[in-house]
This record gives structure tokens, sequence and C-alpha cells, in this order.
């Protein structure tokens, strides 16, 4: 296999670790989703300080905090509140509307561009974020309500990125760093259920040791973060961006799958015709994707090619 290969392999792997991870959360189910987030931190700042200890760059961790601290504070609120709403939709039944949010995302990602970066806009891009609005709109009127767990998903995923374009560390480095700013009250949480002040009516104590197949589900959360992260760090070095963003594709589709055939959520004619609006807008969105990918290597051959001296 050639390098760029083995990265678009790694690249797969990882989305479909992710994509299958509600089946993960799903067996988790009689754990309060603030003590699965509790756990999820704590294992992989295990698992990323093991890691990073092995390739001798554990004191790239408080460099990283100490150089963006602002940035390295907004990703950690940022991806726990992601990681909680998707712990949360799943095990209440709403894994439809997560997977919604995940095919939201890079949609959401050229809105927050433009907004907070000023980036501007094809007209490609500016009709999938139409298109993705469209969707939303349906869904609401059809619905009722808005799907506030997908928009939540896709911001909080999109502000994650904003806050991550702003460090100059790698993925890896930076996540500890976010997992490490969250870990004491993960750990404030996890005293207190365990110690019975804010654990719900009926229940004494927190789950972790009290049943050895959760437990070990709880610990495995942290391989479960970190392992597809490294593959994903693996992958950007060796293929474009553009392949990432065609790929990463694999992931909402398999929680999409995951939630109507293995969870048997609900999807009626409505939510049909939202994800049809969603699907076109990603196919906008990635036709365009490549299209600007081709013409930056076309730019980047052409300037190459006229800095050549001939002797």
């Amino acid at each position: 296999m050639t390098e760029a290969q083995k990265g678009v392999a790694a690249m797969a792997i990882a989305c479909i670790v992710w994509g299958l991870s509600a089946i993960y959360y799903k067996m988790l189910s009689d754990v309060p989703p603030l003590e699965v987030l509790a756990h999820r931190t704590l294992w992989s700042l295990v698992f990323f300080g093991l890691v990073l200890t092995g390739q001798r760059r554990l004191g790239a961790v408080p460099a990283a905090l100490r150089a963006g601290g602002v940035n390295v504070c907004l990703a950690a609120v940022m991806i726990s509140a992601n990681w909680f709403l998707f712990i949360f939709s799943v095990q209440a039944g709403h894994a439809v509307e997560a997977s919604l949010g995940y095919y939201i995302f890079p949609l959401m990602a050229v809105l927050l561009g433009r907004l907070v970066f000023g980036e501007r806009l094809s007209r490609g891009q500016a009709m999938a974020v139409a298109l993705a609005v469209g969707a939303v709109l349906v869904l609401t009127l059809a619905l009722g309500v808005a799907p506030w767990i997908a928009l939540a998903i896709a911001a909080t995923f999109g502000l994650y990125g904003v806050a991550k374009k702003r460090m100059a560390v790698g993925p890896m480095v930076s996540v500890a760093a976010e997992v490490l700013v969250l870990a004491p009250l993960a750990l404030i949480w996890l005293w207190g259920v365990h110690h019975g002040h804010w654990s719900p009516a009926g229940r004494d104590g927190g789950w972790f040791g009290r049943d050895l197949r959760i437990s070990g589900l709880l610990v495995f959360s942290g391989v479960l973060t970190g392992g597809p992260l490294m593959l994903f760090a693996y992958a950007t070095r060796r293929v474009s961006l553009a392949t990432i963003g065609l790929v990463q594709y694999i992931n909402p589709t398999l929680q999409f799958l995951v939630a109507v055939l293995i969870f048997a959520e609900p999807f009626t004619r409505w939510h049909g015709i939202a994800f049809a609006l969603i699907w076109t807008a990603l196919m906008l969105y990635t036709l365009e994707s490549l299209r600007q990918d081709r013409a930056a290597r076309r730019l980047a051959s052409s300037d190459a090619t006229s800095g050549t001296v001939v002797k």
C-alpha cells in the first residue's frame, strides 16, 4: 500500500469506529450520561497520558495549556458538550437526530468559517448551506419542534473546530490538554455520585466497581476515544483534507443505519425529506471541496514550475 492508501484506510477505520460507537453507549444505558461522560474524560486522560509518555511528548501538554489556555478551555467545553449530547441522544432514543447533527456539521463549519474567520463562501457552498437550512425547517414545521439535538451537536462540534483552528499543536496533545482541563470537574462529579450527593432517588452510589461488565466498558471509553483519534492524526499527514472530508461521511452514515436498523428508531416521511436535502447539500459541498482541492494543486504545480530555473 502507498502512504496515501494507508492514510485512507486509517481514516476509514476511525470513521467506522466512530459510526458504530452508538452501540457501545447503548450498552451503558443504565449509567446516567453525565457519569459516562466523566468516565470518558478520565479514562481518555489516562490513555493520552500513556501514549504521549511512550512518545516522550508528555511535556507538550502543559506547554499547550500555557500557549493557548483560552482556546484549550473553549475546546474542552465544546467537546465535552458534544460528547454529552451524543451519549444522551443514544441513550434517550434520539440516535437518528444525532446522526443528522454530524451530517450537518461540515455545513455548520462552512458557516462558522464565514462568520468567525471571514472566509468567502463559494456558490456551491452557499447552496449547500441553504439546503441544510431547508432540511431543518422541514423537520421543524413537520414535527412541530426544531431538531435541537442535531443543531446542538453540529454547533458544539463546529465551535470546537473554531477553537482547534487557533491552536498550534497536534490533535493528540491538544485533546490531552482538553481532557486535563476537564478532569477536575469529572473527578468532583464522580465523587459526588459515589457518595450519593447527587444520585437519583433509589440509587446508591455510582456504577464503577459495582458491576464488572459496566466497569470494563467505562474503562474502555478511553481507548474508544483515543484510538480513532490516533488513526485520524495518522491519516491527516498522508491524504488531502478533501479526501478526509469525503471519507468522514462514513461516520454519520453508520450512525444513521445503527439508529434505524439496530435501535429501530422511528424514521418518518419528513425525516426522509430532510435527510434527502442534507445528502444533496453534502454532495454539493463535497464536489465543491474536491474542485477547490484540484484548483489548489494546479496552482501549486504552476507556481513550482514557474519557479524552476532552467540552466
